[in-house]
């Protein structure tokens, strides 16, 4: 079916055959990173072979600026050049698939024209996330790389305009309605925007002028959550309770050559004989953070924070992780081995064998904490004196791409609170029903009945 193919052409980030569409379930990978500031980016050409297919990408994906220029840079060396750049407001994944046709049916869909542009483009290209910073400047880019200024047109300068396909034009066309009009429903700004997209490329085509042409947006249209770098943590979090305002705040990141380790929590908070320290300031966004024996190779990392003057003396954390192979899932899983606390002299382990998940992707929970109320994933073998709570913890040791994470294998279990819930409702309702169908199937008929022509029947009364 359509609705197939596109799911395939979507995780492949590029088209193979002319089939549709963008995605139908990709949204179950892309809300996890849109509270980030990413935005889809949709390139197609008039011109052939001028992307090949996306190759070594993972779910949650997000495209850089330097990847982005990869898949520009063969494009504007070897396609046509005219460039025409749709650009809106506001545009997210999920409006692909809240307003497009379901199941290939075109007539519920609010991107008639730009389904139809992709199904008869020779060459195309889809990037479900791309990071905000690299849209932000692909005006720029795309100015330096044709040496052509910005031309703002709309449908009346373009039908006056004569391009020529040996003269490099870069034509930006903002699109009239956005995804913050008040008056309008989304999807009649979404078709508004797509008619507009329809009459520019038929003024091409009536002109017969190559091009090529991307759509993007200066802002996503839809934020899950309000922290950025701990959105690919969702996980199943569908219960959870959105916190309103929150400290944002970078993740603390060890580099050799290049990014390795990355951590974030949105509190992290330790204790030493009940006497609690909220390090959460003095860890993120702190330029000179004493990272001093931290280390990172392909099988092992660790990431070491040292506090000076914290509880009146030298206090030193160490995330030890490791990266192995288990053949029976044929990939790598990273796992924290444990979580040490240097003070003193002295070293505290605590095992947090829990906190694993695939080297492709990070880890997040909710709470890590060696308090029993907060789940108590931070276990000691002997007591100790010391306590650690970290709140919207995340951590990626292994395939890190800039300072961003990678979607995140989430700690919640699979079966909610709620969903118990309703599986016990639901088996409470079926024992019922089990129970009234068994008392209807044991009623049975009288096997004797009175004759008026013979004697009547008479129960003895026993008294």
């Amino acid at each position: 079916m359509m609705a197939a193919a596109v799911v395939s052409q979507m995780r492949m980030g590029t088209r193979r055959a002319p089939v549709l569409w963008l995605p139908l379930s990709l949204v179950a990978v892309a809300a996890a990173v849109a509270a980030e500031q990413q935005v889809p980016l949709v390139l197609w050409s008039s011109d052939r072979d001028l992307w090949a297919p996306v190759a070594d990408t993972h779910e949650g994906h997000i495209t850089s600026d330097m990847q982005l220029s990869t898949y520009l840079d063969p494009a504007l060396e070897l396609g046509p050049r005219n460039v025409l750049l749709f650009l809106q407001d506001k545009l997210s994944i999920e409006d692909f698939t809240a307003y497009g046709g379901v199941f290939g049916n075109k007539q519920d869909s609010a991107f008639s024209n730009l389904e139809n542009a992709l199904d008869l483009a020779p060459s195309s290209l889809v990037l479900p996330a791309v990071d905000w910073y690299a849209v932000s400047t692909l005006t720029t880019y795309l100015q330096e790389k044709l040496g052509a200024s910005p031309l703002h047109v709309d449908l009346a300068t373009l039908k006056e305009l004569k391009l020529n396909a040996s003269l490099p034009a870069l034509l930006l066309i903002r699109l009239p309605y956005t995804a913050s009009s008040g008056l309008m429903a989304p999807r009649e700004v979404l078709t508004g925007n797509d008619e507009v997209i329809g009459q520019v490329l038929s003024t091409l085509k009536s002109e017969d002028i190559p091009y090529t042409a991307a759509l993007t947006a200066v802002r996503p249209s839809r934020v899950v959550r309000d922290v950025p770098m701990v959105a690919e943590g969702l996980g199943r979090q569908l219960l959870q309770t959105q916190v309103t305002s929150l400290a944002i705040h970078p993740p603390v990141s060890y580099n050799d050559t290049a990014p390795r380790i990355l951590f974030w929590a949105q509190n992290f908070s330790v204790a030493y004989k009940d006497e609690w320290k909220d390090l959460t300031s003095l860890t993120f966004g702190v330029e000179n953070l004493n990272l001093t024996g931290s280390f990172w190779n392909d099988s092992f990392a660790m990431l070491s924070l040292t506090y000076e003057s914290l509880f009146r003396t030298t206090v030193t954390f160490r995330f030890i992780l490791a990266n192995r192979f288990y053949p029976v899932s044929a990939r790598y899983w990273f796992t924290m081995e444990r979580l040490e606390i240097h003070s003193n002299g002295s070293v505290v382990h605590f095992n947090v064998s829990q906190v694993t998940g695939p080297s492709i992707y990070s880890f997040h929970c909710e709470y890590v904490s060696s308090l029993s109320k907060k789940g108590n994933l931070l276990v000691t073998n002997v007591p100790s004196l010391w306590e650690m709570t970290l709140h919207d913890f995340q951590i990626q040791a292994f395939n890190v791409t800039g300072e961003q994470f990678s979607y995140a294998s989430d700690c919640a279990g699979f079966f909610s609170p709620g969903i118990w819930m309703g599986l016990l409702t639901t088996l409470f309702m079926l024992f019922i029903f089990t129970y009234g169908l068994h008392m209807i199937l044991s009623l049975k008929t009288m096997d004797r009945f009175d004759d008026h022509k013979g004697p009547t029947i008479t129960l003895t009364q026993i008294v």
